[in-house]
């Protein structure tokens, strides 16, 4: 990767109760390594009062996001859809009238790119709505022309096992084949009877897939595609026709852009998400986000950088140049508040772990202001607070939230003029991270240092050397430098009050410090 260089003066400052010292580093360009936001578009920021986030809303917050720091957007679903999630495609080359039109979006993606925001949107290529015009068809007859872009099976197959026993982390969906009436035919869903598959068989659906993308690459001038339940597009004991599919979806997809950039929600233990990543140079690391939270609400971090570093010597093996697409929590999961049961401190050693270890970090949206919600996903996916809700023209009314209201997190202005909250606490990792080559793309080398709760580690890059140290617990630690690390005496980030002196390391409760030689 060609890493573009520009150089940023750190003086002293301090920014959310962190202190940055004495740094100079070359802000690095770090696409697609850099940090990322996902937003579900109804519920970020609404530009006309209809209650609904939509595309003149998200343009309008492009300067926050830039001041943030992220470097790309993941845009969950804007197809037409008869659902609130969208994830149930009826068009595949529209955009949902709720969100905005087409000029819409080809302003957002212009906006975006003059910030030197990347654009990532969200492509649902393993299903599509029964009300798509596609299925509508197939499910007059066999012989209908659509009807092979489907997977059906006649109702008397004594193979077919409608129920499935078990269900997966992303799907609870039980009940696979589904009735059409009149029709002695069952067709296949492994999401829910209105989200029936694709069948990736039909030479004919690959290609309309293939055009499909082609035109949001060309046409949209988007910069790549988040690829929802990848691992589903033939059944699980057919893994291997998957993974084949997506070294064929890259192939053509880099005929039209070369740098064309995927990342796949492939929902599985590293062992079964690796083979994806022939297909798929960026896969999201679900075992490591678990264990992220595991360290923080157990407050020790014994296994972590352990599993951090497996991992990445067995991708490594697969796929050189992969992408280790790290995050704390996503649409389909409890919000990281809520995970901690509320405690901002482990909320935010939470985010000091994922913006310091190795990945090219993702942020859902909220999640910087600390907003709450558990399953189902509808409160997960609540609306964001710009404001308090007399001053807040851009806060959305499509649901009732149960979790997020003035009275349970503080808005994003507040937290703005308060040096101690946690959206300031994220800029500073964040900016501590895009202005340091040895946090975007250095190697992990864990460091044992006697105690469980302290989670140390360097990380290098070509002749930049840091000492990364967390302090998970709620007790301040005391300890010296090991002899082989004294050459780290610089501290170049701190928060609270931990410190160095001479060999002396004074690690607060819930506190971070990265000490460079």
């Amino acid at each position: 990767m060609r890493n573009l260089l520009f150089v940023l003066l750190f003086s002293v400052e301090f920014i959310s109760g962190t202190n940055i010292v004495n740094a100079q580093y070359a802000n690095v360009s770090k696409w697609p390594a850099g940090i990322s936001y996902e937003i579900f578009v109804q519920s970020f920021c609404d530009s006309d009062g209809d209650g609904k986030g939509d595309i003149k809303g998200m343009t309008s917050k492009l300067d926050y996001l830039k001041n943030l720091g992220v470097e790309a957007v993941w845009l969950m679903p804007m197809n037409p859809s008869p659902s609130y999630h969208k994830y149930d495609v009826t068009d595949y080359y529209g955009i949902h009238p709720d969100y905005g039109t087409i000029a819409d979006f080809k302003n957002f993606v212009k906006e975006a790119h003059q910030r030197n925001i990347k654009v990532v949107i969200d492509m649902v290529l393993n299903h599509c709505s029964n009300q798509h015009p596609w299925f509508v068809d197939a499910a007059k007859n066999e012989n209908n022309p659509y009807f092979d872009y489907f997977v059906w099976t006649h109702k008397d197959d004594p193979q077919v096992k409608v129920f499935v026993d078990i269900i997966n982390e992303d799907s609870r969906n039980r009940n696979r084949w589904n009735k059409v009436e009149g029709s002695d035919y069952l067709y296949y869903s492994y999401f829910g009877s209105h989200m029936p598959d694709l069948n990736y068989n039909s030479p004919k659906l690959r290609e309309e897939i293939f055009k499909i993308g082609r035109y949001w690459l060309t046409k949209m001038g988007i910069d790549g595609f988040r690829l929802d339940a990848a691992k589903h597009i033939f059944p699980e004991e057919r893994a291997k026709e998957s993974q084949a599919w997506w070294v064929y979806f890259l192939s053509e997809m880099q005929k039209v852009k070369k740098d064309i950039y995927l990342v796949g929600e492939v929902w599985a233990p590293s062992d079964q998400v690796a083979p994806y990543l022939k297909g798929i140079p960026a896969l999201f690391n679900f075992d490591i986000a678990a264990a992220i939270k595991k360290a923080v609400n157990e407050e020790q971090s014994d296994s972590l950088l352990i599993k951090q570093k497996k991992i990445e010597e067995y991708y490594t093996t697969v796929n050189p140049q992969f992408i280790d697409a790290t995050f704390l929590t996503n649409h389909d999961q409890d919000r990281m508040m809520s995970s901690v049961d509320n405690n901002i401190n482990k909320a935010k050693m939470g985010a000091a772990l994922l913006l310091t270890l190795p990945g090219s970090p993702y942020l859902y949206y909220g999640e910087e202001i600390g907003m709450r919600g558990k399953e189902p996903d509808e409160y997960i996916r609540e609306p964001f607070l710009w404001d308090d809700i007399k001053n807040d023209k851009n806060r959305t009314t499509w649901i009732k939230p149960l979790y997020n209201s003035d009275s349970t997190i503080e808005p994003l202005a507040k937290q703005l003029k308060d040096k101690n909250s946690l959206v300031n606490y994220y800029k500073s990792f964040i900016a501590l991270r895009n202005n340091s080559k040895a946090l975007t793309f250095g190697e992990l080398i864990p460091i044992d240092l006697g105690k469980s709760a302290l989670c140390a580690f360097q990380r290098s890059f070509e002749d930049e050397n840091l000492l990364v140290i967390h302090n998970l617990s709620q007790t301040a630690i005391n300890i010296s430098l090991l002899e082989s690390l004294k050459e780290y005496d610089i501290v170049i980030f701190e928060t609270k009050d931990s410190n160095l002196k001479k060999n002396a390391l004074h690690l607060a409760s819930y506190s971070t410090l990265v000490l460079k030689k």
